[in-house]
């Protein structure tokens, strides 16, 4: 069977992990890179495929058969709207959108035109993702009662240096990095109704917030509560916890969630879980079963490619759809506002 084409828009740091995965893919293929960028070049050229300076040259040359826009956010929705006319799958990087009313109108043109749109909320495609998620619609935890949960991590000085605009309004934790926790607990908790939020700049004095305390209400009734921070020396978040991206330094007896049911509860991504063996006599008094629940641990960028190839070829659904990426964007967007307000936000 030939291999599915993909042309990855973007040689950026994430274009270039979206392209090393597509080089040793058994089903997908790189066919070209598409970048203004005079580096860029370099990179289609050590990777053995064309170099295109926009899609409509791509397009216009070598047409594939599905694209990945790892590209600046700005640019995601009109490239992807481009795709979506031309008739391609695309693969959109997240955020879906700057703006929950751009990511509205890449949604609307998707749904309307039937369009293939996977966005690349890559934990979606977590075995230990999959494996937590099978434990709580197993029941195993009862109902679900609480989710607490942690991106605590420290993030050097360079790292503001290099981008000084993260220094500024918008480029903070909650829109840089909450996205990514949003999404992992939509999966494992369902739909957030709520948020509420607390935000500090006291450790940088940024305009930027370093610190928040996230409340969460979800449409079960389960609550929960998140710590986000870019500057806690702390190894509680999914990237030291996960082991699932080797360029960070990973801890195997920290978890980043414990998520808690009315008969149980499980830390994850230790995976270890507590239950009552006899959930008619539940008590604070009584003993948990005690064990780890077994899963593998493997790259999600791999798997996002390799579903990425099925849906271009008909095989599947995306399993992050453009509608999902937009409620992370809009949660996310619901916590910010929280942070600078005050006050209770209730999304729709």
């Amino acid at each position: 069977m030939s291999k599915t084409r993909i042309a990855v828009a973007g040689a950026g740091l994430i274009g270039q992990a979206h392209i090393r995965v597509l080089l040793a893919s058994p089903t997908c293929a790189l066919s070209a890179v598409v970048d203004p960028s005079p580096a860029a070049a370099t990179v289609a050229a050590q990777a053995g495929v064309p170099v295109y300076t926009s899609i409509d040259k791509l397009l216009a040359k070598d047409r594939p058969d599905g694209v990945l826009l790892a590209t600046p956010n700005p640019l995601h929705v009109p490239q992807a709207l481009q795709c979506i006319a031309a008739g391609l799958p695309v693969l959109v990087e997240k955020p879906i959108a700057t703006t929950v009313a751009e990511g509205q109108a890449l949604v609307q043109a998707a749904e309307r035109d039937g369009a293939s749109v996977l966005i690349g909320h890559h934990r979606a495609h977590s075995p230990i993702m999959a494996k937590a998620r099978q434990v709580v619609e197993s029941g195993q935890l009862g109902r679900l009662v609480s989710v607490m949960g942690s991106a605590t991590f420290f993030k050097p000085d360079h790292y503001f240096d290099d981008g000084p605009w993260r220094r500024e309004i918008g480029g903070g934790p909650i829109l840089l990095n909450m996205i990514h926790e949003v999404h992992n607990l939509r999966m494992l908790c369902g739909e957030i109704v709520t948020v509420q939020a607390i935000a500090s700049s006291a450790t940088r004095g940024f305009p930027v917030e370093d610190t928040v305390a996230i409340n969460l209400r979800f449409a079960s009734g389960a609550l929960g509560s998140f710590m986000l921070s870019d500057t806690a020396a702390s190894p509680r978040s999914w990237e030291q916890t996960s082991q699932e991206n080797k360029a960070y330094p990973s801890y195997d007896d920290e978890d980043c969630y414990v998520l808690a049911g009315t008969n149980g509860s499980l830390s994850v991504p230790t995976m270890r879980l507590k239950t009552y063996p006899r959930p008619e006599d539940r008590s604070w008094w009584k003993p948990f079963e005690v064990s780890t629940v077994g899963m593998v641990r493997d790259d999600p960028l791999k798997h996002q490619i390799e579903h990425f190839g099925a849906v271009v070829r008909g095989e599947a659904a995306p399993l992050v759809t453009a509608r999902d990426g937009l409620q992370n964007l809009r949660v996310t967007e619901g916590i910010a506002e929280a942070a600078r307000t005050g006050r209770l936000v209730e999304l729709a």
